[in-house]
């Protein structure tokens, strides 16, 4: 078992694919000869051919389409959308196309479509590379959605995702992609190496879609959230010295309800952490159920950490960022009430 950063996680997931089906195929901008903005697909197309890994024109509403088609043929294609930001012109085919086949045709036909991008921001990337669009699919019945934040389950669910028969919305946090991040002074975690460079087997192996990870156990309060926040959060737990319970919910649409429950009905206190706007984002839908399921075990009112409503700045990133300051200070409140 050797150790991978998430892109080398990713590229050996989509190898296995590869090798394992012939029917998998990889497309979008840039994927094959240039193996992907990020570098996700390097070689890919070298060792498997123009016909299983190619390059598509500038039209992400073009490649999910073709996507759809193949797989509603039979084929099993994982396109790329090269960053986040840029679905919302493939926005009409997921949700209208995609999410409604197998349902519309009455289960003549399914769409085993994956369709990743990366997410989020803590690249200085600006306001059009650093959205985080995920509530806009958790939305939409039909479609799964998940977000990773280790390489090991990069690699699991990424093969869970291209096995299945359901459309899939894959979203890859780009601030976790090559490890250590080397930039701004005020990078939320101080230690990110040992946690972004993980262990994964060798071959196939599957992380099952709808399943939460319990990242670190705790008696006093749960924190729940995804991708990148995991280790912002592991950060502020570690700074406060408080016993927190931190799942990773890496399961966006389905929720693993269960053992959210179970988490919150242990600790009673809860706070929800995301980087996408606060305004309609995940973490209001996930209050609400904790809400639903936990109301008379709760011994305070749940918080919530999320990234302004504001378009995601350049200048003043980290501001933006729900760092581990505004973690703690969430922390704080919910064990003080």
């Amino acid at each position: 078992m050797g150790k991978m950063t998430m892109i080398e996680a990713l590229r050996d997931a989509m190898d296995v694919m590869l090798a394992r089906d012939p029917k998998v195929v990889i497309f979008g901008e840039d994927v094959g000869y240039f193996g992907g903005v990020f570098r996700c697909t390097s070689g890919l197309q070298k060792k498997y051919g123009e016909e299983r890994v190619f390059d598509t024109p500038i039209n992400e509403s073009a490649i999910v389409g073709l996507g759809i088609g193949m797989a509603a043929q039979g084929m099993k294609p994982c396109v790329e959308i090269q960053f986040a930001d840029y679905v919302y012109p493939a926005y009409d085919q997921i949700t209208q196309e995609a999410a409604r086949i197998r349902h519309r045709s009455n289960e003549d036909f399914t769409c085993p479509i994956v369709i990743r991008m990366p997410t989020g921001g803590g690249i200085f990337g600006g306001q059009t590379h650093s959205q985080s669009p995920e509530a806009l699919f958790t939305h939409v019945a039909g479609l799964k959605v998940v977000q990773p934040c280790t390489p090991y389950d990069a690699k699991g669910l990424l093969i869970s995702a291209m096995e299945g028969e359901d459309p899939v919305i894959f979203l890859e946090p780009k601030r976790l992609y090559n490890g250590p991040f080397n930039g701004d002074h005020k990078a939320p975690a101080q230690n990110w190496k040992n946690h972004v460079l993980g262990e994964v087997p060798e071959g196939h192996y599957s992380v099952p879609i709808g399943k939460a990870r319990i990242h670190r156990e705790g008696g006093a309060v749960t924190i729940l959230t995804y991708g990148t926040m995991v280790f912002v959060a592991e950060a502020a737990v570690a700074a406060l010295g408080v016993d927190a319970e931190i799942i990773d919910l890496r399961s966006l649409l389905p929720l693993d309800l269960e053992t959210i429950e179970a988490s919150v009905r242990k600790t009673g206190r809860c706070v929800v952490l995301h980087e996408a706007t606060k305004t309609s984002g995940l973490a209001g839908e996930i209050i609400a159920c904790v809400q639903e399921a936990c109301f008379y075990h709760l011994e305070a009112p749940i918080q919530r950490v999320t990234g302004w409503d504001a378009p995601y700045p350049h200048a003043l990133e980290w501001d933006y960022f729900p760092g581990q300051e505004r973690v703690a200070r969430a922390l704080q409140a919910v064990m003080e009430a």
